[in-house]
């Protein structure tokens, strides 16, 4: 089809055809991912839109799409506001809007292995006060219409060794079984591909840049499994890696396995298992426990060589970012650097690691007023030079062997204004408040997001994204259940209280639309830390991600003396990490780009 018009105009037929008067289209696939294979890219065939949060509603006379703060821009640049109408989340939810504008007595169509079995209830509500009927289908129309739709990947999987995983797979079982024990269960559904990929020590390329395997898993009680995954993605390593605890069956034999489960009691998670598979429970007879998948926590608490192997790619991905900023610093001026060429750059300069297996996700490279997008993805139609006077926001990471990275640094090309240099302080005095916070065991990354927004609340400025996300050990880039964000965002992702061994990012920033972006994101730590006279157990953060901040858009007069302290210990803390890995002109760019301030 030559146009997303006409995208949506043979669906308005195709769901004519089927007898359904509007149909509700998300962004995931059957395991409620947040990047998802090609195959499951159905919203973004449809509406053009890219970002990877969102979801669409289509009525025979209208549509919506619905985005969070972090695209507010961006889908007005890639959705057509003649088709489209915009919507802003949480705002606005998809049930909301139904319930306003679903026809009176229609029927509305959903993929039941597209949402969660939550979601299905709220819009059953909410399309009862219209005397509508929430309809499931069979096949969704949307697979109908594409005609080119890519085919699921057939990548095979691959072992996660045990000297990075730090566990073996048969431990983690019999822990799951254990946990199954206690909770009087006899079998736990994963469907999540990260929760997989951990369990099995196996990793994947079905999704790119997470390394992951399209699979589903019923673990049982007695630590045996029973893992659903293409059996041509299956080599002899991976066999014998699994052993004989792990029975193996076809990917597409997990539904009918779900019928042969009459009278078990059965976890499943309902955040992160889809509808489908709840009913599938429900017309076999099983009794189902609607607990948090076992393994989302256990993952999140980094053990010893997890945590070692982070730090280590970390040291890796900060030589490569230094080496990176400093070819921007003598490139950009020349007036011939531009956004792809310099993500280009980057990406050539983390391939040369041979412990490197993929970008940890598409490098966001904004230049000027594309910064302010603040999830943007350059493009040949938006690619834009890196101009003398304006700001330059990069947002990157790679997929390491023993870690997974994401760091984003905002230079200035040219002399950056006063407005400039205001803005970023105040974005870098945020970021060292999270860096340096101390706060009692069970405290809440919600508790902390103000932290980082104090400095620019000061001013009567904001950002429309949380503070931080959890990430995962060569596993997803976004990874719960730990956030910092405000309470009820449409980021928060629940409020799980920060504990020793998670891994979330520290990244405020700060957007002015047409003109430019700011970001400072660094990786931290979650440890403990002994205060004398404690009457509780205190935690703190160790920073994990070692690279320069630009020194140049540093008003170091709004600096505290303590956070002038923080800035130059960090930069003595990059120079020794990352030092011993540069040398000749690269070096002596690190040295100067880590001399103390204010001395």
């Amino acid at each position: 089809m030559s146009s997303y018009a006409d995208r949506l105009k043979a669906l308005r037929e195709q769901l004519k055809a089927e007898k359904l008067d509007g149909f509700v289209v998300p962004l995931t696939d059957e395991h409620m991912s947040e990047y998802v294979g090609s195959y499951a890219q159905r919203l973004a065939w449809l509406t053009g839109f890219e970002g990877s949060a969102g979801s669409a509603v289509v009525l025979p006379e209208e549509a919506a799409i619905f985005v969070d703060g972090r695209y507010t821009l961006q889908v007005r640049q890639q959705v057509s506001p003649t088709e489209w109408s915009y919507q802003s989340v949480p705002e606005t939810s998809t049930t909301q809007w139904l319930e306003e504008h679903a026809p009176e007595g229609g029927r509305i169509g959903f993929d039941p292995w597209l949402h969660t079995r939550d979601w299905v209830k709220r819009a059953k509500e909410a399309l009862a006060s219209r005397g509508a009927e929430l309809v499931p289908v069979d096949r969704n129309p949307i697979d109908e219409i594409w005609k080119d739709r890519p085919e699921a990947s057939k990548a095979h999987l691959v072992v996660q060794p045990d000297q990075y995983a730090g566990k073996s797979a048969a431990e983690k079982r019999t822990e799951i079984g254990d946990w199954l024990a206690k909770h009087h269960a006899d079998a736990a559904v994963l469907s999540a591909l990260d929760s997989i990929a951990w369990a099995f020590n196996i990793r994947g390329a079905d999704v790119t840049h997470t390394p992951v395997a399209l699979a589903y898993a019923l673990v049982n009680a007695d630590g045996t499994a029973d893992l659903f995954v293409a059996s041509e993605k299956i080599g002899p390593d991976v066999r014998q890696h699994l052993g004989n605890g792990v029975r193996l069956h076809e990917r597409s034999e997990f539904e009918s396995a779900l019928s042969g489960l009459k009278d078990k009691t059965v976890v499943v998670d309902p955040e992160r298992a889809v509808a489908a598979i709840f009913e599938a429970l429900d017309k076999a007879g099983a009794k189902i426990l609607p607990l948090r998948d076992p393994t989302i926590l256990p993952k999140a608490l980094k053990n010893p060589a997890e945590i070692a192997g982070q730090k280590a790619a970390q040291e890796r991905d900060g030589a490569v970012v230094s080496r990176f900023l400093r070819w921007i610093d003598d490139e950009a001026p020349n007036g011939e650097v531009d956004e792809l060429k310099a993500s280009d750059r980057l990406e050539a300069l983390r391939r040369e690691n041979p412990e490197l297996r993929d970008l940890s996700f598409d490098s966001i490279s904004g230049a000027g007023p594309n910064g302010a997008i603040v999830h943007y993805r350059s493009s040949e139609k938006t690619n834009r030079k890196l101009e003398k006077g304006t700001l330059y926001l990069i947002d990157s990471g790679g997929q390491y062997v023993d870690g997974t990275t994401d760091i984003t640094r905002t230079v200035a090309i040219g002399e950056p204004t006063a407005e400039m240099r205001d803005r970023f302080t105040r974005v870098l005095k945020g970021h060292i408040a999270i860096a340096t916070a101390v706060f009692p065991r069970g405290t809440r990354g919600s508790q902390l997001d103000s932290f980082a927004r104090r400095p620019l609340w000061e001013a009567g400025l904001d950002y429309a994204h949380g503070t931080g996300h959890g990430v995962g050990s060569f596993l997803a880039v976004h990874e719960g259940p730990q956030r910092i964000s405000p309470v009820g965002s449409s980021q928060s992702g629940g409020d799980e209280p920060l504990a020793a061994g998670m891994i979330i990012s520290n990244e405020p920033g700060y957007y002015k639309t047409g003109e430019y972006g700011i970001r400072i994101e660094n990786l931290v730590l979650v440890v403990p830390r002994e205060i004398e006279g404690a009457e509780k157990e205190m935690l703190g953060f160790e920073t994990l991600t070692f690279a320069p901040i630009d020194r140049r858009l540093i008003d170091v007069e709004m600096l505290e003396p303590e956070e002038l302290v923080w800035l130059n210990c960090y930069h003595a803390h990059v120079l020794a990490r990352i030092g011993p890995n540069l040398s000749g002109a690269d070096l002596a760019w690190l040295q100067a780009a880590c001399a103390p301030i204010g001395d």
